[in-house]
């Protein structure tokens, strides 16, 4: 069977996310230790201790994820299950980091630092209240777009995220998004909903925010991954470290291309997809992009054990 090990994006943080990992695994626990020293603060703290509208933050969820995810995948490792058994990674807008730290292009400790200062960055491109977000259910991506078109008016609003084929997130000014979202709903969408997010992510108005990763990129190494890593603006694997540092600066204003890359993956012989890090939200949406994938959760030692022993 060949897998991809996939790897999940904002909206998917909880209080506690990875405890139990680093409880049972001490490569686990070395994640959040590594990830905290290299921000500077207890960020498992925060993790495990805190409250959800502080973790919830951009700058917090960003590195949270990512060293979820790490955790999940030292687990793994020290199981003896790692990416020399997956066929590629891939992961959804913040979770491309991630698969590229688990494929070794990025350290851990410089991929912590660029997600805080990424976050940071797209939280401070837009003022609060300016942008807006709206996910639009039951209209295919063509329709969406139309709908995105249609609602700008001299404004800005784009198709942000293709997540599979019947949910589209539109992305821009407040006022086109809530056009869009009145458009939708009368071009038969079963549900148009404002998101509760604090910014416009993956639009022009987060243009800003993509010139300073370009300057943070620029500052770290990055080595060729030992798997191909689907890049979300492409839908495509890249293994070129010069590309994965352009193409990660475009993904700041580019949409994610979530079901094209589940379908480039399914195309390329992929049969089973294992979702590394917190929640199961990767997981619903490979299942209405194609139903004929496998999907496994890997956020708790349960699911390392019985991951392992499905390969073993």
């Amino acid at each position: 069977m060949s897998r991809a090990f996939v790897f999940p994006g904002q909206g998917a943080q909880s209080i506690g996310m990875g405890k139990a990992l680093a409880e049972t695994f001490p490569a686990a626990k070395a994640v959040f230790e590594e990830v905290s020293d290299a921000l500077g603060f207890d960020l498992s703290a925060l993790i495990w201790d805190g409250d959800i509208a502080t973790l919830t933050l951009t700058q917090n969820a960003q590195p949270a994820l990512m060293a979820t995810s790490l955790a999940a995948m030292r687990a793994l490792e020290a199981e003896g299950v790692g990416l020399a058994h997956a066929q590629c990674a891939a992961g959804h807008s913040l979770g491309e980091y991630s698969a590229l730290a688990a494929a070794g292009a990025l350290s851990v400790g410089d991929t912590a630092k660029l997600l805080r200062t990424r976050g940071r960055a797209m939280q401070d491109a837009v003022p609060v209240g300016v942008g807006a977000m709206a996910a639009i259910l039951g209209l295919n991506l063509d329709a969406v777009r139309g709908v995105a078109e249609e609602a700008a008016q001299g404004q800005v609003c784009e198709a942000a995220n293709d997540n599979d084929p019947a949910q589209v997130v539109v992305s821009g000014d407040k006022a086109a998004v809530e056009r869009a979202v009145e458009i939708a709903k009368g071009r038969g969408a079963k549900r148009a909903v404002m998101l509760p997010v604090s910014a416009p992510f993956h639009c022009q108005l987060m243009a800003p925010a993509a010139e300073i990763m370009s300057e943070a990129l620029d500052a770290v190494t990055i080595k060729a991954p030992t798997v191909p890593v689907i890049a979300n603006v492409l839908a495509a694997p890249v293994d070129d470290p010069g590309r994965i540092r352009a193409l990660l600066v475009q993904q700041i204003t580019g949409a994610v291309r979530w079901r094209e890359s589940v379908m480039a993956m399914a195309d390329a012989g992929v049969t089973e997809m294992w979702e590394i890090g917190a929640g199961k939200a990767l997981s619903g949406m490979v299942r209405r992009i194609d139903r004929s994938i496998v999907c496994r959760a890997v956020g708790m030692p349960d699911d390392v054990t019985s991951c392992v022993e499905s390969i073993s």
